[in-house]
């Protein structure tokens, strides 16, 4: 197992949340999800471990009652228990167009750590800008941080139904326990054709069968030199309007003792509210 540059991890955590899965087809990915109607529970079946990608989306709640909400607004709080420092955000996205908008009230650790500016990011859908106390920012550096968590926070808020999408390759590991629990153990990886990505990120995930959930999984991020899914995440989930959202995160970094009982980082989701009516026009007011 290669162990990730721990330091380096810490200072750019941000990209902790690049374990995206295919390169999104706007257009493709819309027209798809927007015909798909799931009628009845799939099959959930180890001999063939892509419906239980399917069975997890289902789980959630589905793409479909996710996109006729049509949008969300929530607080997302991207904490270091150690050092208290955190990133604090009041999120929006418009599922049809996966615009993203991230008004940040505090910025201690992906960006401007030392800065107490207003920040704003707006992604419309093929670029960001991005505001600093109202006037717009052209700072490369900025902008490429900005560009990419707008992409990422939009991505892991929809994970769970992403999994199912095209081009995602699932093997099954058998079982594995964990804190008392027998969980199915899926490998999830990526076609680099349809994806049209270079390096593709993988997964571990450890999915209960019970509740069709993703208690805990692994994730690899090659940008950074970490070929192999070696940092865990553990995920608590909240009901809001019939979708399960994966409301407290918590990520664990590798050593050579192993992992931790202490997470490195915790994100939690607060104040989540579907179906406010957002446009590309009013997403920023």
């Amino acid at each position: 197992m290669k162990t990730p540059n721990l330091k380096l991890l810490a200072i750019t955590c941000a990209l902790l949340l690049s374990s995206c899965g295919p390169k999104d087809n706007k257009a493709a990915t819309v027209e798809t999800k927007m015909v798909e109607t799931v009628v009845k529970e799939p099959v959930y079946d180890t001999n063939r471990p892509e419906t239980i990608l399917a069975a997890i989306e289902y789980a959630h709640g589905g793409w479909n009652g996710l996109w006729k909400k049509g949008d969300v607004e929530y607080t997302y709080d991207y904490r270091s228990p150690e050092t208290g420092k955190a990133d604090v955000s009041l999120e929006r996205y418009i599922f049809g167009s996966e615009i993203s908008y991230g008004n940040y009230g505090q910025h201690q650790i992906n960006f401007m750590q030392d800065s107490n500016d207003k920040v704003i990011q707006y992604f419309d859908g093929n670029e960001t800008t991005v505001l600093v106390n109202g006037d717009e920012n052209q700072n490369p550096e900025l902008l490429g941080v900005s560009d990419f968590l707008r992409r990422t926070n939009y991505y892991w808020f929809t994970m769970h139904y992403k999994l199912n999408d095209k081009g995602a390759k699932a093997k099954y590991l058998g079982q594995e326990d964990y804190k008392g629990k027998t969980y199915d153990k899926i490998e999830v990886s990526y076609d680099a054709e349809v994806t049209g990505k270079e390096q593709n990120d993988s997964y571990i995930i450890l999915v209960n069968p019970e509740t069709k959930l993703i208690d805990r999984f692994f994730f690899s991020i090659p940008f950074l030199g970490v070929d192999e899914p070696v940092i865990a995440a553990n995920y608590e989930y909240e009901n809001i309007d019939g979708q399960l959202i994966s409301t407290k995160r918590s990520y664990f970094m590798p050593s050579e003792q192993g992992y931790s009982e202490e997470p490195s980082l915790i994100q939690t989701l607060k104040n989540i509210k579907f179906g406010n009516g957002f446009t590309a026009e009013t997403i920023q007011q």
